[in-house]
């Protein structure tokens, strides 16, 4: 297996939650909030692949957004948008996440709408985004580049860094100190787990919160 590969093994085994601890005791952007499930509720992780969209038609090489990145992407990847032109339209829909399956894309998250989610819902195929819109991208906004960094919320997201969205917000863990971020999340999912079976074994919540819960980003250094 590439170390690739182990990184994320590692981060499907976690939720947002621990990651996002991890990434705030670190110092770093804990996570993006507002990025919703909107076709299926299911957990996605995976390598970044990104795609920036603007205002600003091309001059040349002319091509639909995200197709350029679905070609380029790796089994289990996740394509990332950025569509924060502030128009309301797609900056992803129904074709694209054919294309996206096919490739065995894990799943697409865009900073923007999103549209053809009732298709995207039949599919299986989980798209994140911040709304939905049935407006057209055509005319609207382009593809200004991919594999290029992009902004979700307030991270900068950098190809290759790793990806995991659940139902209660969307985390980037930059590839460069993913060990780090993973040993810390794994702490604290042990933690967590530990605490809980000490509440099914009758300790008192107070106590298991009070002992546990305050320290537990300190003591998973």
């Amino acid at each position: 297996m590439t170390e690739s590969s182990v990184f994320c093994t590692r981060l499907r085994a976690l939720d947002v939650c621990a990651v996002s601890d991890a990434l705030d005791a670190l110092g770093l952007p804990a996570s993006v909030a507002g990025l919703k499930p909107l076709s299926v509720q299911r957990k996605i992780t995976g390598a970044a692949v990104t795609v920036k969209l603007g205002t600003t038609p091309p001059s040349e090489h002319k091509r639909h957004l995200g197709t350029a990145a679905i070609l380029a992407c790796q089994a289990g990847d996740v394509i990332v948008v950025q569509q924060s032109t502030g128009i309301d339209c797609a900056g992803w829909g129904g074709v694209l996440c054919v294309g996206a399956q096919l490739k065995e894309v894990s799943g697409v998250i865009i900073e923007g709408p999103a549209r053809d989610i009732d298709e995207a819902r039949e599919l299986g195929f989980p798209v994140y985004a911040r709304s939905a819109t049935a407006t057209t991208a055509r005319g609207r906004v382009y593809e200004q580049d991919f594999n290029c960094i992009i902004q979700v919320g307030d991270v900068e997201v950098q190809p290759g860094d790793y990806v995991i969205a659940d139902g209660s917000a969307v985390a980037f863990v930059p590839r460069d100190r993913a060990e780090e971020v993973l040993i810390r999340a794994e702490r604290i999912a042990d933690r967590e787990r530990l605490m809980i079976l000490a509440l099914k074994n009758g300790e008192a919540i107070t106590e298991v919160m009070g002992k546990n819960y305050e320290t537990m980003l300190e003591e998973s250094k």
